[in-house]
């Protein structure tokens, strides 16, 4: 699987970090980001579920 944001479109809400903190962070300006890309089925889910609940839609995943 492979995971983006749109950082353009981040409300910096944190949901993403806080339901896979394995894969996403805050950056040191604020918003989110992908810090590492999802390496087991775990992760992968994780990331899914942030995907499905952002807020605002800027999590798109691929795979």
């Amino acid at each position: 699987m492979q995971v983006n944001i749109d950082r353009g479109g981040c409300i910096s809400c944190g949901l993403c970090e806080a339901t896979c903190p394995a894969v996403f962070r805050i950056a040191e300006d604020g918003l989110a980001e992908v810090h590492h890309q999802p390496s087991d089925s775990a992760e992968e889910s994780g990331a899914q579920e942030a995907a499905d609940g952002c807020p605002v839609s800027v999590i798109h995943t691929e795979g």
